[in-house]
């Protein structure tokens, strides 16, 4: 089984800046260097602060802090799983889904 590399995350509130409305976001699979700065546990517990450091990394259009934080608390969990499951190992990960694998 190959690993996501993207995922696309389709707003339940678009984010407006200014005239520019962004009703989806593609979020890119991270390599360690975007994870600087991170713990990986916090990311794995959706952590506001550190979702608003990695995601303007691998986010397209590119996120600002600000737009993180001023985002629509379903819209950051939608994200915020995508990039956990991004984390996950493939061991983990059965049908491509979050759930834990049974053995």
């Amino acid at each position: 089984m190959q690993s996501k590399q993207t995922a696309i995350i389709t707003l339940d509130t678009p984010i407006r800046r200014g005239e520019q409305e962004i009703a989806a976001i593609t979020l890119t699979k991270p390599q360690s260097g975007a994870l600087r700065g991170v713990a990986l546990t916090d990311l794995l517990q959706l952590d506001v602060i550190a979702l608003s450091k990695v995601l303007p990394r691998i986010s397209n259009p590119t996120l600002t802090d600000q737009d993180v934080l001023r985002m629509d608390p379903a819209d950051l969990l939608q994200l915020g799983t995508e990039v956990a499951g991004f984390l996950l190992p493939k061991s983990s990960k059965v049908d491509g889904s979050l759930e834990p694998s049974t053995m």
